[in-house]
């Protein structure tokens, strides 16, 4: 890693007053250079870096121990590039070495209850539904960070809940499993995406009490170093405007306005 530790901090707050946070090591470095990958070589990678990717993403915490998720890694040219027409047709997920799909599974826990006579009633609530959309997130942020920390770029992709049913065709999902997430995987390319700035700590640390007032204080801020990164990237965005039009309506979520019923029809129930 090329750049001081200072240096990731000035990147992601833009903050004249902040040029360094107290504590730093090689793990907050990487976590304070992350940034979305969208251009890949094409250089290939190979089965041992995909396991100790998963085995990083394993190691993060699981509720109960319950394990609720599962990944799958494509490779295939062919399949790489049908999922990236059903992720809102992005073309980096083809280019990309290796394309995880983190999925939500209560499918194995259904098994195993299947063969012992035991009922699962308890997987029926809408609690087990965000216990395994957690479980299966914290997981794909380890993933991130391993994969990163190893030199390759990364790009979450949450379009895989645009077609969550043909997705889950495609990779042959068993019941009550269903993608929440891709992660396109690959050595970066032409990449031109600095760090992108994030809301001021005050915006969203609050001490003993929420604080609605000193976090919407930060915003006004937040929009003129974000304008100031964008201005890099030949850009010009509001933040604002960004977070009040993606939630605007029902037509601003897109296909994934229909997930809920995406969850029933791969056999997942939430009372």
């Amino acid at each position: 890693m090329t750049s001081s530790s200072a240096s990731w901090v000035q990147q992601r707050y833009r903050d004249p007053a902040l040029t360094a946070l107290a504590y730093t090591n090689e793990t907050i470095d990487v976590l304070l250079s992350h940034h979305s990958v969208r251009t890949f070589t094409g250089d290939p990678i190979d089965t041992e870096t995909i396991e100790t990717i998963v085995a990083a993403a394993q190691s993060a915490p699981t509720s109960s121990n319950l394990q609720a998720w599962s990944v799958i890694a494509v490779q295939d040219p062919a399949r790489k590039t049908r999922l990236a027409a059903l992720a809102a047709n992005q073309a980096f997920i083809a280019d990309a070495a290796v394309f995880l799909v983190f999925v939500a599974d209560l499918g194995r826990a259904r098994r195993l209850a299947a063969g012992h006579d035991a009922e699962l009633g308890g997987a029926d609530y809408f609690d087990s539904t965000i216990l395994g959309a957690i479980d299966a997130a914290l997981a794909a942020q380890n993933a991130v960070v391993a994969a990163e920390s190893l030199g390759w770029g990364t790009v979450y992709v949450g379009a895989v809940r645009n077609a969550p049913d043909e997705i889950a065709a495609e990779l042959g999902l068993a019941e009550q499993s269903i993608p929440l997430v891709g992660l396109a995987i690959g050595r970066a390319g032409d990449e031109t995406a600095g760090v992108k700035p994030r809301l001021p700590i005050s915006s969203v640390l609050h001490h003993e009490l929420y604080d609605a007032q000193a976090a919407d204080a930060a915003v006004p801020v937040y929009e003129q170093r974000l304008a100031e990164y964008y201005a890099t990237q030949g850009r010009t965005a509001s933040w604002t405007s960004s977070v009040l039009s993606r939630l605007r309506s029902s037509e601003s979520i897109g296909p994934r306005v229909t997930l809920g019923k995406s969850f029933e029809s791969l056999g997942w129930k939430s009372r």
